[in-house]
């Protein structure tokens, strides 16, 4: 349960790595390091400079062996926030992504009922101040998404002159090629590095055909996705299985913690993937469903009942699954792990 506890208190801006050894005589040993350092760990037998080793050459979370051991390696995921300049008609069908999407967002406007238009479509955080001071409120960092579509390239500049200095990681303007080039011609006049300049997302948005504001605003959020989801692979625990695990209702109530931790081939889920399975029978998440998680659920009551963790194989591509409607076709390795 200390585990947990620390993860709670964890700071998610910075680079956060979890290793699980999931087979061998340290079975369920832990670590935690934060930025490289060892914040936490159950085990202190462990030889963990070995691992440590291998896990700073890898930058995504996956299955790594030392000796005749295997550990589950993953990175926590990133605190991530949208920040919109400018409350147009394209920032709202942002805005409403962002919250389909569990994003944080924040816009800046700085004409009252445009930002009232950001409120009503439920902003996490409306700033209506000029778009120079406002920026000066905002902190980026590696999780910061800034998004420009103000309502004239005077804007645009203000906006990315404040913004390129700050740690980010995207940063996209709206604009004609014409637009743009203005911008960034006269921000390199003043002294910054053209380097920066051309990291700068634009036109914004994929190239989908976008012709309305709602496409435009499809077609941003999908380069964001696509952004963010590159970065290094990431596991998360969600606020519902934290609970589930640290509130007190809970805490004397036997379970297991279901973790896709490698896939072979196709799968319905991702490798980080969790699933909570409590000793009353319900579950938090889901790890794709059908008669796959059955089993596992079945996996999950057996190691509660035997107090002892195990990593079990998942395959999906015989006729059971099949007849199940599983037609992915592919092999999951899964810990499920006893939690204490």
């Amino acid at each position: 349960m200390e585990f947990f506890k620390k993860l709670q208190q964890i700071d998610k801006s910075k680079d956060n790595r979890i290793l699980t050894i999931v087979s061998g005589k340290n079975m369920d040993s832990k670590l935690l390091l934060s930025n490289g350092e060892i914040v936490y760990t159950n085990n202190n037998k462990v030889n963990w400079q070995q691992w440590i080793d291998q896990i700073t050459q890898n930058s995504k979370s996956q299955i790594i062996t030392v000796g005749d051991e295997k550990a589950y390696m993953e990175f926590l995921t990133q605190k991530y926030n949208v920040v919109i300049c400018g409350a147009g008609h394209i920032s709202m069908p942002i805005i409403s992504m962002c919250k389909l999407l569990d994003l944080p967002v924040t816009v800046i406007d700085d004409r009252i009922s445009f930002a009232n238009n950001a409120r009503n479509t439920e902003a996490d955080l409306v700033i209506c101040e000029p778009f120079d001071s406002a920026l000066d409120q905002i902190d980026g960092d590696n999780g910061t998404f800034f998004v420009i579509v103000t309502r004239g390239h005077r804007y645009d500049q203000i906006c990315l002159q404040k913004i390129i200095q700050k740690e980010n990681a995207y940063i996209g303007m709206i604009g004609s090629k014409v637009r743009v080039a203005k911008v960034l011609d006269y921000l390199e006049e003043e002294g910054i590095d053209r380097e920066k300049l051309n990291k700068v997302y634009t036109p914004i948005g994929l190239k989908i055909g976008s012709e309305t504001p709602a496409e435009i605003a499809v077609s941003i959020m999908a380069q964001i996705i696509e952004v963010k989801n590159k970065k290094i692979g990431t596991s998360t625990y969600s606020k519902e299985i934290m609970n589930h695990i640290l509130d007190e209702e809970y805490q004397d109530m036997p379970k297991a913690l279901i973790t896709i931790v490698s896939r072979r081939g196709s799968a319905p889920r991702e490798v980080g993937t969790k699933m909570l399975v409590l000793k009353d029978g319900t579950m938090i998440g889901t790890i794709g469903g059908g008669c796959v998680e059955a089993d596992i659920r079945q996996s999950a009551f057996s190691c509660i009942d035997s107090g002892e963790s195990k990593l079990v194989k998942a395959d999906m591509t015989g006729e059971e699954a099949e007849d199940d409607g599983m037609v992915c076709g592919g092999i999951v390795e899964l810990f499920v792990e006893i939690i204490k």
